[in-house]
């Protein structure tokens, strides 16, 4: 079920079904909207946590919200079209999102991850949650969890698949699954060298590009395809509705 396609209704009719309000819980895809190499689409880590995200409330039959598309991606900002929002900005986001959720009664928060540079920023938004909590200046008894898409079996099927050619961004997993998701936005183009280089770290926006020229690292995405993202997006749903039910039962 998505929260964007229900009325309020639907949504005040469902909570209503719950039996065990205190877990009462909402899955919420978190991405970015940043480069992806030559051939990895811009929106590629908030569409990939979407479709997963969607994929387990059809198995489960649980509500999932608008997906959070924008992401804290300041690395990304020396190539076109990424967009970032500072850390603060996006712990303020995440917050207002749970807190409005949880005024109608939601208590369990699911937030399925795209982007590995999200996680520092939204865990601090947990834990400023939690703190108000403690302190006692927010009633509910609020609890959230942050999981990467790509679940163990996942992460096994992607080693299968690629090996050491999946990389670190532009993966061959997260291309995949987009051209399984979007196959009308699948793009091609050459990649030089096959395997992109990869290095220990980067900074800021100009140290990445400078050290990463054409976005990619690690990656060879050429070896991407919409059937592997069918296999990724079945084993990947089956993680997180798992995850999510062993999240509700915690």
């Amino acid at each position: 079920m998505q929260l964007a396609l229900c009325t309020w209704q639907e949504v005040e009719a469902y909570l209503g079904r719950q039996t065990d309000k205190e877990r009462t819980g909402i899955i919420v895809p978190i991405g970015s909207v940043e480069q992806h190499g030559p051939t990895g689409l811009i929106g590629t880590d908030h569409l990939a946590a979407e479709c997963i995200a969607r994929g387990v409330g059809e198995r489960l039959g649980c509500l999932v919200a608008p997906t959070l598309a924008y992401g804290m991606s300041q690395h990304h900002l020396a190539f076109a079209g990424s967009v970032t929002l500072r850390p603060s900005t996006l712990m303020l986001v995440v917050a207002d999102v749970v807190e409005s959720l949880a005024v109608h009664g939601f208590r369990r928060f699911f937030f399925i991850n795209g982007h590995g540079g999200n996680i520092a920023s939204v865990t601090a938004a947990f834990d400023e949650l939690y703190a108000r909590q403690s302190l006692g200046t927010a009633a509910a008894a609020l609890r959230c969890r942050l999981a990467f898409w790509a679940g163990p079996r996942t992460r096994a099927l992607t080693k299968e698949l690629y090996g050491e050619a999946e990389g670190g961004h532009a993966t061959c997993s997260e291309v995949s699954l987009t051209q399984h998701y979007r196959p009308q936005a699948i793009k091609q183009a050459p990649l030089s060298p096959h395997v992109a280089p990869a290095a220990p770290g980067f900074f800021d926006a100009s140290d990445y590009r400078a050290r990463f020229p054409d976005g990619r690292i690690g990656s060879a995405p050429s070896l991407s395809s919409p059937e592997h993202g069918r296999r990724l997006y079945d084993t990947a749903v089956a993680d997180m509705a798992e995850a999510y039910q062993a999240f509700l039962a915690y």
